[in-house]
């Protein structure tokens, strides 16, 4: 898969089917060359990529286009890959939320990342334990998050973060470039 600069796509106002389709598939293209996921994503779909985007993009439908198209669970989809450690939520939550980010305007981004947070946080419990802990990072994000929703907020309150530094912050763990 090729890799696609973030700057290159213009933020849009809201979402609809064909910007959530070009979300899943930049994403995931993205996924696949990144060098933490792409072996963990290579080995779950081989031969199935094609399958995950459609699921994928009818996913994010639902969820944020309110589709309600999806069939599936989440939990029982994930929980066939052994080899999930933190790290790679975090990764994945970078990725995602960087690109959800650079996609969306604000308030858009916010109906994609704020569902994203909730079925990490969820997957990540049901993974690692109830007594795992969530990172401080993840919760207070999806708490602004939360805030923008409900109007707590005037605008939207993201991190401060330096120019080209990943959104959000490090969550947890060693980032793929360290080892």
């Amino acid at each position: 898969m090729n890799t696609e600069h973030l700057t290159d796509v213009p933020r849009e106002r809201e979402p609809n089917e064909a910007n959530v389709r070009a979300l899943v598939e930049a994403f995931y293209r993205r996924v696949d060359d990144d060098p933490l996921l792409g072996p963990i994503f290579s080995r779950a779909l081989i031969g199935r990529w094609d399958e995950h985007l459609a699921k994928m993009t009818t996913f994010w439908s639902s969820l944020v286009l309110g589709s309600k198209q999806y069939r599936g669970n989440v939990q029982e989809a994930h929980r066939p890959i052994d080899d999930i450690e933190p790290r790679h939520f975090a990764r994945w939550l970078s990725l995602f939320l960087n690109m959800v980010e650079s996609r969306y305007e604000p308030a858009a981004a916010v109906q994609f990342m704020e569902p994203a947070l909730r079925i990490a946080q969820s997957l990540q419990l049901s993974r690692f334990g109830w007594d795992y802990q969530i990172p401080a990072e993840q919760q207070a994000l999806l708490a602004a998050l939360k805030r923008q929703r409900t109007g707590d907020a005037p605008e939207p309150r993201f991190p401060e973060r330096p120019d080209a530094e990943p959104f959000p912050a490090k969550f947890i763990g060693k980032s793929a470039d360290e080892k």
